[in-house]
């Protein structure tokens, strides 16, 4: 049986779907597993007025997608389990209602509450004046415009291989005359039945002259995998804190606070270590052990990984994240400086690959646990107590 292809959104052809379902009903050569279905419709009211929004639903684990912010996943459902976090801007937000430059380059912050986002792509990390790039860009917002450009091109495929795959992808275009010109390819898949989804992303560089880019991936974990007792676990070569604030907890790093007001955030920068497979492990679990949030993401595409810790009260946003990327997110000049930046040719492309998988029991959670040990025992972990000049 063939996949089939099915176009929501096409600039150039000026084809737009308001509002579709797409299930067996619909396809019934689709219908092996009949609980499936694809749900587009357009948000309205308030500052969501006009954002597209793609529901899946694999049979058991369903997800929101946001085409109209960068292709990023709004929250998800798997088995009864949420995967979100409750942050202060409860909506998605139109990114025409999101001014980047607001607030000292904070404005990224007014649209931030998804459990996938992308920084990037000419920037991640603090606003500030990079005065080593490109003139016409030197003044960056925190990281970056690409979670707040709408996808040009939208498209689903029925894939009937290997049990049946739902398959979402979303073009956007990030550029500026006399500036850089990336376009960002990005394909979210899922099994169906699974309780995984496997994200593949392609930048390329459409510009005149090699531009330098960078891409990092917040996935953003709250409750009931983030609380109190929780802890998390990755095999690494080396980690250093991001600056003395996060040095404070750095003997602590793996395990968290419940909800603590006044908590200030802190981050942790690690070279990742990989399977023969290529996949860098990082886990979340619950003080119980029986739930966890893995993220395998491969390490030859995303080198780097931050893991970022929020745990201030819930109104205020409780929250952990873990951010692989190909880069660390300081400020660009500082990673220009480490060798760490993106440089990517006229017509030059670079990929990216990351799968999230939701762990329903402790048999499966000691599973990666013990997986993790094992890949840890090949060499040392070195941490540093304070930061490191070759991190932050």
């Amino acid at each position: 049986m063939k996949s089939t292809q099915i176009l929501f959104t096409d600039v150039n052809s000026q084809t737009w779907v308001e509002e579709i379902l797409l299930n067996a009903e619909s396809h019934p050569e689709f219908s092996e597993n009949p609980s499936w279905s694809i749900r587009k419709t357009q948000l309205h009211g308030g500052l969501s007025e006009g954002v597209d929004l793609i529901e899946v639903n694999n049979g058991a684990l369903q997800l929101s997608i946001l085409p109209t912010r960068g292709m990023g996943v709004w929250k998800g459902n798997c088995q009864g389990i949420p995967l979100e976090w409750q942050s202060p801007v409860k909506s998605p937000v139109n990114p025409a209602f999101v001014t980047l430059s607001e607030r000292g380059g904070l404005g990224w912050l007014s649209g931030f509450n998804e459990l996938i986002c992308r920084c990037g792509l000419i920037s991640n990390g603090p606003p500030g004046a990079d005065s080593a790039g490109n003139p016409l860009e030197s003044e960056l917002t925190l990281h970056g415009r690409i979670a707040n450009t709408p996808a040009h091109y939208v498209s689903v495929e029925l894939d009937p291989a290997d049990g049946g795959w739902l398959k979402i992808s979303g073009k956007m275009e990030e550029g500026m005359l006399f500036g850089s010109h990336f376009l960002l390819e990005s394909t979210l898949e899922t099994r169906l039945g699974s309780a995984e989804f496997r994200i593949r992303d392609r930048v390329t560089n459409l510009g005149p002259e090699p531009t330098e880019s960078e891409l990092l991936y917040h996935i953003n974990v709250g409750a009931p995998f983030l609380g109190e007792g929780s802890r998390f676990a990755m095999p690494f070569k080396e980690m250093a804190p991001r600056d003395p604030r996060a040095a404070e907890g750095v003997n602590e790093f793996e395990t968290y606070l419940g909800p603590t007001p006044g908590y200030a955030e802190q981050a942790y920068y690690f070279l990742p270590v990989c399977d023969e497979n290529g996949d860098s492990p990082a886990l979340l679990t619950g003080k119980k052990g029986a739930l966890g949030f893995l993220v395998n993401f491969k390490k030859a595409s995303l080198p780097y990984f931050t893991l970022w810790k929020n745990t201030q009260s819930e109104s205020g946003g409780y929250v952990t994240g873990l951010e692989p990327a190909i880069s660390f997110p300081n400020f660009r000049g500082v990673e220009r400086e480490q060798g760490r930046l993106k440089r990517v040719e006229p017509g030059g492309s670079y990929e990216t690959e990351f799968q999230v998988s939701i762990l329903n029991n402790s048999d499966s959670v000691d599973e990666v646990r013990q997986k993790i040990t094992k890949l840890s025992e090949q060499g040392p972990s070195v941490v540093h107590e304070t930061p490191h000049p070759r991190f932050s």
